[in-house]
């Protein structure tokens, strides 16, 4: 079962990063996402920049000492995706791409919700009579 939690806690990690990167689009549809997102997003470089420790890493780590391990070399990140998924020589890009998204995807929810509150529905709401 400690394995079963610990899997599903990397899970839930990697879906939590996935929102911090992505997670401005859903405002696209949803506008009220982005008040989550903006958290995610604040807690995501939280984290990574300051000595403030992520609870899921501590969760993972505390299943993996329920199993005999150690804590996660590194962090997350550097256990399951620097030089496996991003290659450490190209953070910088990474980030700067990560960062260009969120900027992106936040202009255009906001330019929606703009056109939305000057125009009353939304855009692709149709009104049948």
């Amino acid at each position: 079962m400690v394995r079963f939690l610990a899997d599903l806690t990397v899970l839930v990690h990697i879906l939590a990063l996935l929102f911090i990167g992505l997670g401005g689009f859903l405002a696209w549809r949803w506008p009220k996402v982005v008040f989550v997102h903006v958290f995610f997003a604040i807690w995501g470089v939280l984290v990574n920049v300051t000595p403030i420790p992520c609870p899921l890493t501590a969760l993972e780590n505390y299943f993996r000492h329920e199993q005999g391990l150690g804590d996660l070399p590194g962090g997350f990140n550097a256990y399951y995706l620097y030089d496996t998924v991003i290659p450490r020589a190209a953070l910088p890009v990474v980030v700067v791409l990560a960062l260009a998204l969120v900027i992106f995807s936040y202009t255009v929810a906001y330019q929606r919700w703009r056109h939305r509150d000057h125009h009353g529905a939304p855009a692709h709401s149709v009104v049948h009579h």
